[in-house]
């Protein structure tokens, strides 16, 4: 049983970033021009100028975990800090508290054995405040659903988010992704159920996410308590767990 949660809350701890993936081949269509004008619309719709220029982001609250092995509701609560390429990830429950953060030059975790969660900077919704940077790559998303709009990005590092946008708000509704940690592939697919608007932000403040591991699925239902935007935050924050 333990072996199981373990796992059900490594999954969950990919929460706000999501996927991490082998870096993959994009063959050359066009420039994606297309996709590019989505992104910038997406971008638009979650602030503009003042999601691009935002410093640090904060969200404390809380997530119900449910699995095929394990249909009783796990409660949970959870804690990401980012702060340029800084960043700070606590998931807290009963069973297996993780923690992991990283000041810009050395990751540290509190899990053992030397093992690292996916870089949470390079994954899911920060990823949509990178786009322009060097790097950051926006491409069509391979099959995507009739009647479905969105686009890929891939990072430096090759890790891609899959942003679907609402039809007529243009602002992230879903993502998906498969990524590989460990030698294990993993499917996620995140439904946003309600934005909050911060600062001028609008970030996802109710979601319901979907983790396919194998034999097992698991469900967590992430509901934000408190979402800061923009306030002063210590540099020891990214360089301990304890």
């Amino acid at each position: 049983m333990n072996r199981i949660l373990i796992l059900i809350f490594f999954t969950v701890s990919l929460v706000i970033p999501l996927l991490a993936q082998p870096k993959e081949t994009i063959a050359v269509r066009d420039n994606f021009e297309a996709e590019k004008q989505l992104a910038k619309l997406a971008i638009d719709a979650h602030g503009g100028e003042k999601l691009r220029k935002m410093r640090t982001l904060s969200v404390i609250g809380t997530v119900d975990v449910t699995a095929s092995a394990m249909p009783q509701p796990i409660p949970a609560t959870f804690v990401t800090i980012f702060a340029g390429d800084k960043y700070r990830v606590e998931i807290n429950n009963p069973f297996q508290p993780l923690k992991q953060a990283f000041d810009g030059t050395n990751t540290i975790t509190s899990v053992g054995n030397g093992f690292l969660l996916p870089p949470f900077n390079r994954v899911g919704f920060p990823v949509l405040q990178r786009i322009g940077d060097t790097g950051f790559i926006v491409t069509s998303i391979p099959e995507i659903k009739k009647g479905k709009k969105g686009f890929r990005v891939t990072t430096p590092e090759g890790y891609t988010t899959d942003f679907y946008l609402d039809e007529k708000t243009n602002q992230v509704r879903s993502f998906e992704s498969v990524f590989t940690v460990n030698g294990r592939t993993t499917k996620t697919v995140a439904e946003i159920d309600r934005l909050k608007l911060v600062e001028g932000v609008s970030i996802p403040e109710k979601y319901v996410q979907r983790f396919d591991i194998g034999q097992l699925t698991a469900f967590a239902n992430f509901t934000a308590k408190q979402i800061l935007v923009n306030t002063e935050i210590a540099n020891d924050v990214f360089e301990k767990v304890n």
